[in-house]
């Protein structure tokens, strides 16, 4: 039983002590490959160096992340646009009819949205800079990471407009009700994303998702370090423990933990242009 894990920040420090032992771990319980985040300039470079490291595991997303987003978020996207030059020569292969120095080993624009959840203090500048980072995914024809907290009829507003456009992605963290899973389905080449959330007590996603959310629109995440399913709940979430999450939407389907790998395997690629 072979899955992915489309959304680990496996570049963090918390996983600076043992990164290899984790990786291990995933490969024994079944994940055939991790999707890395960048969240800001700095973080390009860890989630590239990760990537070299493991050049058969883990692919690279960068983008600007909303909580990272200041007055300064130009001359943050500047600078993340020098990252790809460092991408050795025979890796290099510049997106088609497009002049940029952006690569096609990076595999996606991310992790990049809007979150008002703490404040609304820079709410214009993370507009600017999500519909900036939007147009390189329309540019570059990279799908989409989105995180998305408290903005999400704000995010809609924008993604709508370069729909026709932009060649998908995924809504990251998925943790909405039937009314906003309808609202995001209705981009028909995005996904949503679902890590340790579903397993909650008090969750109402696996409901949520068996009404209304086909199995061909799902794929699965850990978010790592965070959000670690029950039982390991407070622990440092890694990829193995995506194994509850699988167990998880079988239940809430009704069909095999197979059949979900098979499925959310599938939508990777499609999404995603890679296999894992």
């Amino acid at each position: 039983m072979n899955y992915i894990d489309t959304h680990c920040h496996l570049d963090g420090e918390e996983f600076a002590s043992d990164r290899d032992a984790v990786i291990q771990r995933a490969r024994e319980a079944g994940c055939t490959a991790v999707f890395l985040p960048a969240i800001d300039a700095a973080s390009c470079r860890t989630v590239l160096d990760v990537c070299r490291q493991y050049p058969d595991y883990c692919r690279p997303m960068l983008g600007l992340h909303p909580e990272e987003v200041r007055s300064d978020w130009k001359e943050q996207l500047e600078k993340m646009k020098q990252f790809f030059t460092l991408l050795p020569p025979e890796g290099r292969s510049v997106a088609r009819n497009h002049s940029s120095l952006f690569t096609n080993e990076v595999i996606a624009i991310g992790e990049i949205g809007l979150d008002y959840y703490w404040s609304r203090e820079f709410e214009r500048e993370q507009l600017e800079a999500f519909e900036a980072q939007v147009r390189w995914a329309v540019e570059l024809q990279l799908p989409l990471m989105i995180h998305c907290r408290k903005a999400q009829n704000e995010m809609v507003a924008i993604i709508k407009k370069y729909a026709h456009e932009l060649p998908g992605g995924v809504f990251h963290c998925f943790t909405g009700n039937v009314q906003e899973a309808r609202q995001l389905l209705e981009f028909d080449r995005f996904v949503l994303g679902i890590g340790g959330v579903l397993t909650f007590k008090k969750s109402h996603l696996p409901e949520t998702l068996a009404e209304v959310v086909p199995l061909d629109r799902i794929v699965l995440e850990t978010d790592a370090p965070y959000m670690a399913p029950v039982p390991l709940r407070g622990q440092r979430n890694e990829p193995a423990f995506i194994r509850h999450v699988i167990s998880r939407l079988a239940e809430a389907y009704g069909v095999t933990e197979e059949e979900i790998c098979r499925q959310t395997n599938a939508n990777v690629a499609r999404v995603f242009k890679v296999n894992g």
